[in-house]
């Protein structure tokens, strides 16, 4: 398959196929006329790296992932911990953002949006620079 049949076939784009191949993700074959060649296995690790991806999983995690996904004798228990890793790297990020839209939510409810220069939002940023 070339590169277009894959990038259609696994859902990730041509510029992040050639980016996958830089770093060593991905590993096709070159034709006599230098072209990519790549077989089922690569679309096959192709889409597992996409969705991947899509799970917020970094490369460095995708790159160990896709080494046990060619391990037969993995462990689960070693898939189970990187997606434990993630997995609470995501929730401490949803704690934050959630922080963030309280304190700005309570901002914005404080703040009374009309023609007067006080506004509890501007008192706000400017008393963070000083802390």
């Amino acid at each position: 398959m070339n590169i277009g049949d894959v990038a259609e076939r696994s859902g990730v784009p041509a510029k992040t196929i050639r980016y996958y191949e830089d770093i060593g993700l991905v590993r096709p074959l070159r034709s006599g006329n230098g072209y990519r060649d790549f077989a089922i296995e690569d679309l096959h690790k192709l889409a597992f790296l996409g969705r991947a991806r899509s799970l917020g999983f970094s490369i460095d995690e995708c790159r160990t992932l896709l080494s046990l996904y060619d391990d037969r004798e993995r462990s689960s228990s070693d898939v189970k911990a990187i997606a434990q890793k993630h997995l609470a790297r995501i929730d401490r990020k949803i704690s934050e953002l959630q922080a963030l839209s309280a304190t700005l939510h309570d901002l914005v409810v404080n703040c009374h949006g009309d023609d007067r220069p006080d506004c509890p939002i501007m008192d706000d940023l400017a008393r963070a620079g000083t802390a």
